[in-house]
């Protein structure tokens, strides 16, 4: 049976990012996506203009009606904008999530602060000790741990204190080393796992955040260990980006990544 992986995220009307990244992944990695979704965004290539969160009792009912009738080997969160969501989808969830993959996204674009304070408390306190990973950017990872002047060198160490806040295993991702590399720091039963990948040329991507969270789920819904499923999200990205560089879509100035050329 063809692994299945549910997505539960915010809707991108540009395409780029959300949801709508997590099940074109989903797709190209050969896994059946499903979706819960936590709020709409009316966005396009230069800037969010709008979010309209769902009640969080119908975030709920997705997810569950899903869970009982079609099943999961993995499970993907992205942006929850409130504690109340965080509720919502903490107890819809069976005690033992499946391969559950939290990507915090706390930060839009432009670096602002999009989801209530309380929401940074209810991540850690409902759904961090109950994943299997979570994949906070280097920024997002600042902002859990509170180490305000980190850099990059810092990042161990802020993995080690997400984990020591209740994560299991920690991811920090996409943290510039130099104007070469990037590198993404994997903590995991008191092991340290560095993965670095030469920096392409040109605009950041969007959507790049989704897509690596939602390809290690895709990849952990297969069957792969953790530092595998890493390094086949890295990869993946990097591919997407590479395939994409001619492209350019809208006003705005960031990359979008190209899934259709790679699985």
């Amino acid at each position: 049976m063809i692994p299945r992986a549910l997505a539960i995220a915010a809707s991108d009307s540009s395409g780029a990012a959300g949801l709508q990244a997590d099940l074109k992944t989903f797709a190209a990695r050969r896994v059946y996506g499903m979706a819960a979704l936590t709020a709409l965004t009316a966005q396009d290539s230069t800037h969010i203009a709008a979010f309209h969160s769902l009640p969080p009792e119908f975030v709920a009912q997705q997810i569950r009606v899903v869970l009982a009738d079609i099943g999961a080997d993995a499970i993907k969160c992205g942006l929850l904008l409130s504690a109340q969501i965080i509720a919502a989808v903490a107890e819809s969830l069976p005690a033992e999530p499946p391969n559950l993959v939290v990507d915090p996204v706390l930060l839009d674009g432009n670096g602002r602060l999009i989801v209530t304070p309380e929401a940074l408390e209810a991540y850690k306190r409902m759904l961090f000790p109950r994943a299997r990973l979570i994949t906070p950017n280097f920024d997002e990872a600042r902002l859990l741990t509170g180490f305000s002047d980190a850099t990059v060198a810092d990042s161990p160490e802020m993995a080690r204190a997400l984990a020591a806040q209740g994560a299991r295993a920690v991811l920090i991702k996409g943290a510039h080393a130099d104007s070469a590399l990037i590198r993404d720091v994997l903590w995991q039963t008191d092991q340290l796992h560095v993965f670095e990948t030469p920096r392409l040329a040109g605009r950041n991507p969007r959507g790049a955040g989704c897509t690596f969270a939602a390809c290690i789920a895709a990849e952990l819904a297969h069957g792969h260990d953790l530092a595998t499923a890493v390094r086949a999200a890295q990869a993946y990205v990097r591919a997407a980006l590479a395939a994409a560089r001619t492209w350019r879509l809208g006003r705005g100035e960031r990359a979008v990544l190209d899934h259709g050329a790679v699985g």
